[in-house]
């Protein structure tokens, strides 16, 4: 393995890396596609919308998606009946 000595002026006192330059070239397209990509930021609507569900979640005021699941299909069932 090849070592590199790098003087200390240039590297300011921070840690550096050497890694293969096409590794380099695909973190760097990476990093622009990452970056081009829009973050999602909510309104205030939104926000509070979040803000109050955590809370709910916290309380454990929720169902999962299971129980639902199976609330929904016990719903079915007896509009089924119901129909016939």
């Amino acid at each position: 393995m090849t070592t590199i000595t790098i003087p200390k002026k240039l590297t300011s006192n921070r840690d550096l890396i050497a890694v293969p330059r096409d590794l380099y070239e695909a973190f760097l397209a990476w990093q622009e596609k990452v970056k081009s990509q829009k973050t999602f930021r909510p309104t205030a609507a939104e926000r509070k919308a979040i803000i109050r569900g955590r809370q709910q979640i916290m309380r454990g005021d929720y169902i999962t998606l299971e129980q639902l699941e199976n609330e929904l299909a016990s719903k079915n069932r007896q509009r089924r009946r119901e129909k016939h």
